[in-house]
């Protein structure tokens, strides 16, 4: 009985269809071979490794130069604090103000206004500054309460004429003389002036003319500069920052 069960068991087996054994396969055919898309591939990899190549070199082939970091009035001169460096393309044909040249740079005047972020160039310096047409130069001796504390570079102000007598010493007098006497002694000299020059917190005692006065460099229009030349002369002059005005 169990000899049958074998036999038939065997006999179901054999009814199943036969698998092809491994050497029945068919054979598949070659891969074609694709000569033009290898060369292309050869092709783009040195592309790119000539274009990292180039890459390399370029960011080497660069130079250290002078950039200013605030607005430089014409006919200043620069401080380290007013300048930082940057590293550009080197170029033959533009005149960069290398960084290692920045000790003569100081010693040298702006021709004209050059702005915050400017890379400078050697012909925005020269040994003078030059004054714009119609414009001129004065220079104050202030006492403290004569200008406004944190007077900087490049800040706009009014220059006024201030008396120390100006309608003091004739409370006795009718009104009417004092009102006139204060109305001459305090009047307005310039009402937009450029602050050219002024030291620095960092600035050496001999920019200051004494331990109490401070000494201001300011540009303004020429007509009106004989007239605060006269009044700074005279202790005469008080100054006032003007917001959100440049001078012309």
């Amino acid at each position: 009985m169990k000899i049958q069960e074998r036999t038939g068991a065997g006999a179901g087996r054999s009814a199943a269809p036969a698998q092809p054994s491994v050497g029945d396969r068919l054979p598949t055919p070659p891969r074609e071979r694709k000569p033009a898309l290898a060369a292309l591939a050869v092709l783009l990899i040195l592309v790119g490794a000539l274009g990292a190549t180039m890459l390399v070199l370029q960011v080497g082939d660069r130079v250290e130069v002078v950039k200013v970091t605030r607005d430089i009035q014409q006919g200043e001169s620069v401080t380290s604090d007013d300048v930082t460096s940057a590293l550009v393309a080197a170029d033959d044909s533009i005149n960069y103000v290398k960084w290692n040249q920045l000790s003569a740079l100081k010693n040298l005047k702006a021709r004209t206004t050059i702005y915050k972020d400017t890379v400078v160039m050697g012909q925005m310096f020269g040994e003078e500054g030059g004054v714009a047409a119609g414009k001129s130069t004065v220079g104050l001796s202030l006492k403290a309460g004569q200008y406004p504390t944190g007077l900087q570079r490049g800040d706009t102000v009014a220059a006024y004429r201030v008396s120390a007598d100006s309608g003091a010493g004739n409370s006795n007098s009718n009104s009417n003389s004092g009102s006139s006497s204060s109305a001459a002694g305090n009047s307005v000299i310039v009402d937009q002036a450029q602050v050219t020059y002024v030291p620095d917190a960092k600035s050496s005692g001999d920019e200051l003319v004494s331990s109490t006065n401070l000494a201001v460099t300011l540009t303004v229009d020429s007509d009106k500069a004989a007239d605060l030349a006269q009044a700074a002369s005279n202790g005469e002059v008080a100054l006032v920052l003007v917001s959100g005005k440049s001078g012309n």
